[in-house]
């Protein structure tokens, strides 16, 4: 399913795929996997490969965890690097050929790159033709040459809204570095359920044909009501992405609003935990005959 545009990739791609109890597992199996000293690495540092810093925290959290220190995007000295991309939560999206660049760019020969790619999907039908699937020989070469690891991750139940079954997959840039992760995954780490139920949902093109046909729309529909009712508020992300990232420029209105949707029953998220931008607001796409609940809730702002 992953190597659906080139068939002649799913062999070689199978050998180096590695599935697991959600992305977390994984994310903490690769950072934990490699050992800056190997590369010759004085320290082990880990680094957000946004300029800004802004991208989801899990991979943050795991590298703490593991004893890494962060480290500014543009540090070069660090042994692991972790994009994002389409970026959660700011919905920005670099092109395959612009993240390549900067891969090659900000990541130091020797140094693992996890380029999380989740989000990736909502593109589109031709999606995984802008997708680090597509550059298997490029990501060899960049391993036979500077020894560089590029990990593409994917956590599945954001597009397959799945929340409650725990599943996600790695695709390593060898066999031998998968072999190397999977040594230490713990044994039936996707259960039954979850296993089962890949089977048969990459099987609905149906489901996949109406998210990319309904998801931009509606989440245009948001972004006129919000921009409707907010003049001043700056709607930021790509139009096909399931939820919209906005500047309020009020760290109070931002505080008000999150407290009157959730007593409504429509929450968003506030962009002050984790990232500190307390003048942030996180919605999600939804249909938009219920825009009015959120709309009504956040009369009083």
């Amino acid at each position: 399913w992953l190597w659906r545009h080139e068939p002649a990739s799913v062999s070689a791609g199978r050998s180096r795929l590695l599935l697991g109890n959600g992305a977390s597992e994984l994310i903490d199996l690769v950072i934990r996997d490699h050992d800056p000293s190997v590369a010759s690495m004085q320290e082990r540092l880990w680094k957000a490969g946004s300029p800004q810093g802004t991208q989801y925290k899990e991979y943050e959290r795991s590298a703490q965890a593991a004893g890494y220190k962060v480290v500014a995007h543009d540090d070069k000295r660090a042994s692991i690097t972790c994009f994002v991309n389409p970026n959660n939560p700011t919905g920005a999206y670099h092109p395959v050929e612009e993240i390549k660049q900067m891969i090659q760019e900000q990541c130091t020969p020797g140094s693992h790159v996890i380029v999380d790619e989740s989000m990736q999907p909502w593109v589109g039908p031709d999606w995984r033709k802008d997708s680090l699937l597509s550059q298997s020989e490029w990501i060899a070469d960049l391993l036979r040459s500077q020894g560089t690891h590029v990990f593409i991750m994917h956590s599945w139940t954001k597009i397959w809204s799945c929340t409650g079954i725990r599943l996600g997959s790695v695709v390593a840039p060898s066999v031998e570095s998968l072999q190397s992760i999977k040594q230490c995954q713990v044994p039936w780490s996707v259960n039954t359920m979850a296993l089962e139920f890949l089977s048969e949902v990459v099987k609905d093109e149906e489901y996949m044909q109406r998210t990319w046909e309904i998801t931009p729309v509606w989440r245009q529909a948001t972004v006129d009501a919000i921009k409707g009712r907010f003049p001043s508020w700056v709607v930021l992300g790509e139009p096909y992405l399931s939820w919209i990232w906005v500047e309020t420029g009020s760290a109070a209105v931002v505080e008000e609003a999150v407290r009157l949707a959730r007593e409504a029953g429509v929450p968003v998220r506030s962009g002050a935990p984790g990232y500190n931008l307390p003048t942030m607001v996180r919605i999600a796409v939804r249909e938009p005959k219920n825009l009015h609940l959120l709309l009504d809730a956040w009369k009083a702002l």
